[in-house]
């Protein structure tokens, strides 16, 4: 298996195990937490319809903002909206549509300055803004569930297209950098028929539009990990198999040559001896 040592074998071998360690320590392991993830999220989101509504001031302090045990959680708060740093949260797509998402900021009636994201508006392009009811003047008291802050991927700055401030994810610190003011880490989305709610958002965990669990996406690593395995042995096979052909055959040809005599060499051909006589002439001198 000498074969196996030659630059382009050691290349094809390091390659199919390089690609086996990905699929089993970090691609099946990420969709595996990707998928407990999920789980715990659906969890919380089972928990919070059996747990009552409490104000925010018992579930975090002031300046605290929302910790990921905390998300899904139904809170309450009462105060004002403070609606000329209002936001729209773009790109986004609810029931399969094109939407944007209206992240308001609110100052409670204690002081602290959270987001409140007031649900979303329906849109005909991903572009266009529609028209939307503006959010009540005046002190108001919100129910809705705690969540933590979105981040996007591509850190794209806010900026300002037809009137309105637009950012690509739902992050309070995304929109106190725009506005200036102090808001508290995380945002409440409000549930159904709060003061000022727009189209309620779905409780539900996103699945990105995927039609697979990350369940079955960890599975499908893990196949393709032995797979890749299985493969290189296949073609580490037929290789041997190959050589083995070649050697027969070659060993097959030796012997019917050596059988039919082809392989005896064949003996010299003397030369014929050479005519020493010196010549001589009619008159017989030499």
């Amino acid at each position: 298996m000498r074969f196996l040592l030659r630059p382009g074998w050691l290349a094809f071998i390091a390659v199919v195990i390089g690609f086996a360690v990905a699929c089993y320590t970090l691609l099946a392991p990420w969709q595996f937490g990707r998928e407990a993830q999920r789980d715990a999220e659906q969890q919380a989101i089972d928990a919070s319809y059996h747990t009552p509504p409490v104000p925010l001031a018992e579930l975090t302090s002031a300046g605290t903002g929302v910790t990921p045990a905390l998300e899904w959680r139904q809170a309450t708060v009462s105060g004002t909206y403070v609606s000329d740093a209002e936001a729209l949260v773009r790109l986004r797509v609810v029931d399969g549509k094109p939407a944007f998402e209206v992240l308001t900021p609110f100052r409670t009636d204690d002081g602290r300055l959270i987001t409140v994201d007031r649900g979303y508006v329906s849109t005909p392009s991903g572009s266009q803004v529609p028209g939307f009811a503006a959010a009540p003047p005046g002190p108001v008291t919100l129910t809705g569930r705690l969540r933590v802050n979105e981040t996007d991927p591509q850190n794209r700055p806010v900026s300002v297209l037809d009137g309105h401030r637009q950012l690509y994810a739902a992050d309070s610190r995304a929109l106190a950098a725009a506005t200036n003011l102090d808001l508290e880490p995380g945002y409440l989305q409000l549930s159904a028929d709060q003061p000022g709610v727009l189209g309620p958002l779905p409780v539900t965990v996103s699945t990105s539009g995927a039609p697979f669990t990350n369940f079955s996406y960890a599975l499908q690593w893990l196949t393709f990990g032995a797979i890749a395995i299985f493969a290189m042995a296949y073609f580490v096979r037929l290789e041997l198999l190959q050589r083995r052909g070649k050697d027969r055959r070659a060993e097959r040809t030796a012997l019917r040559q050596a059988l039919a005599g082809d392989d005896d060499e064949p003996e010299p051909r003397e030369r014929p001896a050479r005519d020493e006589t010196p010549l001589t002439d009619h008159s017989g001198r030499q």
